[in-house]
């Protein structure tokens, strides 16, 4: 499964909307995503699954781009 994760560069500064990054991870569930990322210092403000229409607009993007493990 595909997960479009929004972030924050630094955890200790409070977010900014206009900062919100994002990144697009392939794991089995949410959980893993955080495990996959908890050696980054990143503000996780959401995690979601893409699936169907959704994540074929967002492969549609040039900046589509899957993390693995």
């Amino acid at each position: 499964m595909i997960y479009k994760v929004y972030y924050q560069q630094n955890a200790v500064e409070v977010p900014v909307r206009e900062n919100t990054q994002s990144l697009y991870v392939e794991a089995e569930s949410e959980r893993e995503v955080r495990s996959i990322l908890k050696d980054r210092q990143y503000n996780i403000e959401l995690i979601q699954l893409l699936e169907g229409n959704h994540l074929e607009y967002e492969q549609a993007s040039p900046n589509y781009k899957v993390e693995k493990r």
